[in-house]
């Protein structure tokens, strides 16, 4: 149940921007209506309204997300907070500019701060952080430790490398899910 409440703003980004592609004009009609004073130029095209409007849920979703868990009196994620503000300032400036590029990058810049906290802490810090989650489960030599310490950061260096490569060579130009192009 957690996994899909940690996934709540992505799956909904997803949804309502496949909902508003499906239905371009309303969704343009809801940008304009409700988000033209956060826009640059306070003008947005029929196409890129999806984008815009997936943005703003997903936004408001997380933030939502934080609220539910203050309300119940639960402990806020470092990570969470750190997705809301990388979802805030890579979502504002897609809105704002009106320009997609911003939040392709937000995957990006989590997983080479996931990466740059791992590297620091275990570098600079001698501090395992993977060891610390993961030891109540599995029991490891210390080597091994540090070896899957490097693993992990890499991982997530070259999962932020991949999105890049997924977002500005291989889906260029296309932020639409499920149309064929000719």
């Amino acid at each position: 149940m957690k996994f899909l409440f940690d996934l709540f703003p992505v799956i909904l980004f997803f949804v309502v921007f496949k909902f508003a592609d499906g239905h371009q004009e309303a969704a343009h009609a809801l940008a304009v209506q409700y988000m033209g004073g956060l826009i640059a130029g306070g003008n947005v095209t029929p196409a890129q309204s999806p984008i815009m409007l997936a943005t703003a849920v997903g936004i408001v979703a997380t933030v939502l997300q934080i609220l539910y868990l203050l309300a119940r009196g639960r402990k806020v994620d470092g990570m969470l907070w750190l997705s809301l503000g990388v979802m805030a300032v890579t979502g504002g400036a897609t809105i704002y500019f009106h320009d997609e590029n911003f939040i392709k990058w937000k995957p990006t810049i989590l997983y080479w701060v996931f990466a740059l906290a791992l590297f620091v802490a275990q570098v600079g810090f001698r501090n395992n952080l993977v060891r610390k989650v993961m030891e109540a489960q599995i029991k490891l030599p210390e080597p091994v430790w540090a070896k899957v310490g490097y693993a992990w950061m890499t991982f997530f260096a070259l999962v932020g490398v991949l999105n890049l490569v997924m977002a500005f060579i291989v889906f260029k130009d296309n932020t639409e899910i499920g149309r064929a192009h000719v």
